[in-house]
Formats: structure tokens, sequence, C-alpha cells
């Protein structure tokens, strides 16, 4: 994509983390109003969400690249933003009419106390401090409680995205023992269909019907292997750093360039427009979901896949910790294929090139996540990562 090309090389960054960021954005946008059934008749379906996790280190320009590739997110949210703003004004324009109509009646039956409250209220409007209804229409989340983000998660429920700078903190908490049930939260997020119910004092019972969440982050390679290794000893082995499915490493630019030119404008509205069109026209609706379903020639490609995955997982190939990362890929392949169907604009069926495109992504994946998850099973406790760079 010419967007991401441009982007790189302004910023001297590396592509995966805005390719990766970008991805984790369409799935977010995509959200669950849309299931892709990996098989034909099987029952088994699949919400497209994504969690993507960045590694490299402070100068590597993660938190810059996931603003790029999430620009269209920011615009989105702005438009709907003022547009809510617009019909709350109306709104509340209409409320000051409708007042002063009733001032007017309570003068007329000689109420000159009712109409001067009338009055005053038409003219001094006081927006109410509890009101945050703009604030709750999103695509995107930061820093926010379990508590918050399930309140949010009923107002959209088309799904969110959760971006951290650093995602280290993030995790960290979530491996602290007054921490877990936030974890078991996160666990079901990843899921994109599941039911959860908070009851809470104060903020009382918040049922969310289908918890959908993306995640992308940044994470120092130093701060990742830390928690890979507590995983591979049993600490937490639940899942929850496997669904990280994007996680990448790149190298390291040896050669920083100065670069100093305009945005590739074409680009950009090129990129945007691919963003647009999955947003401005949601694909079916939480409640009533649609489901793609591979062609007969990619329900081929994707069975002789999955066979000869599962045999070279199976096949003593991988470390234990590796195997249980990559066994998350059933989920990930055709999400991926899914997303880049609907970008290319189909909306019917799964061909075969949107597929492929999903299959050169596991080769790049595999790779990353041999060069992070692999090495710490055989690493020393409290091993330095730098050691390794």
């Amino acid at each position: 994509m010419n967007y991401i090309y441009d982007v790189s090389e302004r910023q001297q960054a590396p592509m995966d983390f805005i390719a990766v960021s970008a991805l984790c954005g369409l799935a977010a946008v995509i959200g669950n109003g849309v299931r892709v059934a990996p098989k034909q008749h099987a029952n088994w379906k699949i919400v497209p969400n994504l969690w993507g996790a960045i590694v490299g280190e402070p100068s590597t320009m993660k938190t810059d690249t996931m603003e790029a590739a999430l620009a269209p997110l920011d615009v989105f949210q702005e438009e709907k933003k003022k547009k809510q703003q617009e019909t709350k004004d109306i709104l509340i324009e209409l409320d000051k009419r409708e007042k002063k109509k009733q001032a007017y009646k309570a003068l007329k039956d000689q109420d000159e106390e009712q109409a001067l409250a009338l009055l005053s209220q038409s003219l001094e409007y006081k927006e109410s401090e509890e009101d945050d209804t703009l604030n709750k229409r999103r695509l995107i989340v930061n820093d926010v409680t379990v508590e918050k983000l399930g309140e949010l998660l009923k107002e959209n429920p088309r799904g969110l995205l959760l971006v951290r700078d650093e995602l280290s903190g993030f995790l960290s908490d979530l491996e602290r023992k007054e921490y877990q049930s936030d974890r078991a939260f996160y666990l079901t997020a990843f899921n994109g269909d599941d039911q959860f119910t908070y009851d809470r004092i104060g903020r009382g019972t918040i049922f969310i019907p289908h918890v959908t969440l993306s995640i992308i982050g940044g994470i120092q390679p130093s701060r990742i292997i830390p928690l890979i290794q507590a995983m591979h000893h049993g600490t937490n082995n639940d899942g929850l750093l496997q669904r990280f499915q994007m996680l990448v490493w790149p190298d390291e630019r040896q050669e920083r360039l100065w670069v100093d030119r305009p945005p590739n404008q074409k680009a950009w509205e090129s990129y945007q427009r691919i963003f647009r069109s999955l947003y401005d026209k949601p694909l079916g609706s939480p409640k009533h979901p649609i489901t793609i379903r591979f062609s007969a020639e990619a329900q081929e490609m994707f069975r002789e896949w999955w066979e000869n995955f599962q045999r070279t997982i199976k096949g003593g190939h991988f470390s234990s910790s590796l195997q249980a990362h990559l066994l998350k890929m059933n989920k990930t392949i055709p999400t991926l294929a899914l997303i880049f169907e609907l970008s290319e604009g189909g909306r019917f069926e799964i061909n075969r090139d949107a597929l492929e495109r999903a299959l050169y992504w596991e080769k790049y994946l595999i790779s990353h996540a041999k060069l992070i998850v692999e090495p710490c099973d055989h690493l020393p406790d409290g091993f330095s990562c730098t050691r390794c760079l």
C-alpha cells in the first residue's frame, strides 16, 4: 500500500509497525457485524478482531507509526462527534423554544413566577455535567478501566480498538493478583462474541451482549521477554499473551536518513478510502451479523493449509510456548483473509487471492513469533534481553 511506504520513508520507521497497526484498525472498523465461517457446513464462526503488539526500542517510532496508521479512525471519530454535537445543539434549541412557549402560556394564565422560571431556563441553558454522550460514541479507547471499558462497549456494540503506546504497563497489571477479574474480561473480549456482566457498587449491573475488542500497542523487547518467560514457567499461562497474534519485532534501521517532504496526498486519500468504505456502509449488525464463507477454490486451499498446519504444529518442531501461540492462528488466518477481501470491495465470499495474502502473513508472523517467543523457552530466569540483541 502506497501510504504505508510513504509513512515508512518519511518517518524512517519499519513498515511492519504501520501495516500491523493498520490491520488492527481495519478489524475494529469492520467490527462484529460480520463473521467469517472457515468451514462450509460446520457452525464455526469467527469475529474478525485482532490483537497486535509492535516490539521495538524507544527510538523506533512505534507511537508515531501507530498514529499514522490509525489516522482514518481519528478522522471518523471527529466527524461523528461533530455531527452528534450539531444534533445536540438542534435539540437544545428546540427545548429552549418549547420552554419559551410554556412561559408565554404561563404568563397568559397569570402565573408570572412560573413564566419567569421557564424563560430563565431557556436563556441560561446549562449542559449536564453527567451528559458524556459525545465521549461515549467512539472507535478508539486508550487508558481506561475495565468498568469504564464495559460501559463504552455497551454504547459501541460493534466493538472498540484499545490503543496503548506502551503495552508493558497494561500487561504487567494483568499479571497481578488483584487484576485477575480484569484479565478474565480481556480473555473474553478476544473471542469477540461472548456476553459479559458486571455487578459493581455504584455502577450497578452492566450487561454487554457482545464483547468485541481489538488491541494494538507498542512494547520494548526488555519488557515483553519476562512476560513470555513467566508464561513458559506456568504463571498466568491462560493464553492471554498468545492472543497477540499480530506480534512483530522488525530489524532496526542501521541508518536513519533525513527525509523532509510533504506527505503523499493521493496515497493518504486511497488509504482512507479503504477504511471509509467499511465505516460509512457497515456490514451487518451485532444483533444480525452476516456470515461470509470461502469460495469453493479458497475453501479447498484453506482445508489443505489447515491440515498441514496442524501436522506441523504437532510434529515436535516447535517449543511448547510457540506451539500454544501458533494454535491461535486458526482464528488469525481466516480473519486476515476476510479483512483483505472486504478491503478490496468483496462482500459475498472470500476468494483465493485474499486467502493467499493471509497465508503470506502466516509465514511472516511465524518468523516473528519464532524470533520473540521461542528463544525465551531456553533463557534462564532474569535473563537480560540486551544479551540477545
